[in-house]
């Protein structure tokens, strides 16, 4: 029966490892070897194994715990304006509150007449925008193809990569705006493998829903007078 339990302790200190292999987020990350380290806790302790093991074990459960007591203390102090918590209710949820105030603060907040270029056809975006109020319009060969509207992110299938843009983003309206550079994002990320991954799947949410949208209105073409 010991031998039973211990197996079982083991089998799920492992697979507690293999499910935090898959995580983005850092914080779930350490939860996920907290518990790992709780799980194979017993092991050590009770098998009569060497008692290092059983220091490692403590340790890397300390650790975690420790730094996760840091994270969580420092997120209730983190604040972010209306314009802020709705940028990261859209698009960084997959980031924790201290994460995603790094992430914001390395960009600026701006006011933008209507008829400004944001992006132009055929050239690298030069920054990430998120448009939190007005409205934007897509054109390809001067033909207006889509249109933007507050809470859309502007240029995330290219700032990452530095590819050109297939299209020509203009304001069809004054506007609010938080935008970062392209090139300073890039360096950012490449510091933030774990922002990074986040920041993805952010993104391609963001490129399906996009998508979604064309295809509505492919489907449903406005009537010829």
């Amino acid at each position: 029966m010991t031998n039973f339990d211990s197996a079982w302790f083991l089998y799920g200190a492992l697979l507690l490892l293999l499910a935090t292999s898959f995580v983005v987020r850092i914080d779930y990350a350490r939860i996920g070897l907290a518990a790992a380290a709780l799980l194979a806790l017993p092991l050590t302790l009770f098998r009569g194994s060497d008692l290092g093991y059983s220091l490692l074990v403590l340790a890397i459960l300390a650790v975690n715990i420790g730094i996760l007591a840091r994270l969580w203390l420092r997120g209730t102090n983190i604040g972010f304006s209306a314009e802020e918590e709705a940028l990261r209710r859209e698009h960084f949820t997959g980031l924790g509150a201290g994460a995603a105030r790094d992430l914001i603060d390395q960009g600026h907040w701006i006011s933008a007449k209507r008829g400004e270029v944001l992006i132009r056809e055929n050239q690298a975006a030069p920054s990430l925008f998120y448009l939190a109020e007005g409205q934007a319009a897509v054109l390809r060969d001067g033909v207006e193809v889509g249109k933007l509207s507050g809470g859309a992110l502007i240029g995330e299938a290219t700032a990452l990569d530095g590819a050109h843009a297939t299209g020509t983003v203009v304001l069809g309206s004054n506007a609010r705006l938080w935008f970062v550079p392209a090139t300073a994002l890039r360096a950012y990320l490449a510091a933030n493998p774990a922002v990074a991954g986040a920041l993805h799947e952010g993104f391609a949410r963001a490129l399906r829903g996009k998508l979604a949208s064309a295809n509505t209105r492919i489907a449903d073409p406005p009537p010829i007078s």
